[in-house]
């Protein structure tokens, strides 16, 4: 159904955003499963991988460590918890049958190395937070790079079209800014 109501974009939003923090970009949703896409991001330099998903399932978890260990970046996945009486009084009618916890959240934090340093947050609202230390992104690249010599350039390259050139974009490239 998504794809009826979001239209297809071109690979310009594939990019990473130099921070005070590191190089910050993602994907979301079930974009995510789609192995190409990530490694345009790994080509970006993402060092901070944003996860935003409705997917509440258990096995999203491991797909978050995959990402992790594949990528060697921090992955923040925000998972949406969902109460029944979260909407309005006109749709409650309609929503008789289902469960009081509609989605049930999911929310984690993981390290380049595939631990997980915070969450999963399930069945309640909350906020995690975890430290992100760049020596541990440095270490975790040095042990495995999946764009690097892991990657086989002189066999593979991937070219995304209408992909910035640049390492990273910054907010007044990517017209951010106010």
């Amino acid at each position: 159904m998504e794809r009826y109501i979001w239209g297809e974009s071109d690979g310009s939003s594939l990019v990473s955003f130099a921070t005070d923090l590191g190089r910050v970009g993602g994907l979301i949703c079930w974009e995510n499963y789609m192995p190409l896409a990530r490694t345009a991001l790994y080509q970006k330099g993402i060092e901070i991988y944003l996860a935003p998903t409705a997917d509440a399932r258990d096995s999203w978890q491991a797909t978050m460590q995959h990402i992790a260990l594949e990528g060697r970046c921090y992955v923040l996945a925000s998972n949406q918890f969902v109460r029944k009486s979260d909407y309005p009084d006109r749709y409650q009618a309609d929503l008789l049958h289902e469960p009081e916890i509609m989605s049930r959240g999911g929310s984690v934090i993981i390290s380049p190395l595939g631990e997980i340093l915070a969450g999963p947050l399930w069945d309640q609202e909350g906020l995690l937070t975890a430290e992100v230390d760049a020596s541990v992104l440095a270490k975790s690249k040095l042990d495995f790079d999946c764009v690097g010599h892991y990657a086989r350039p002189d066999v593979f390259q991937l070219t995304v079209v209408n992909q910035p050139a640049t390492l990273s974009v910054t907010p007044e490239q990517a017209n951010l800014t106010s």
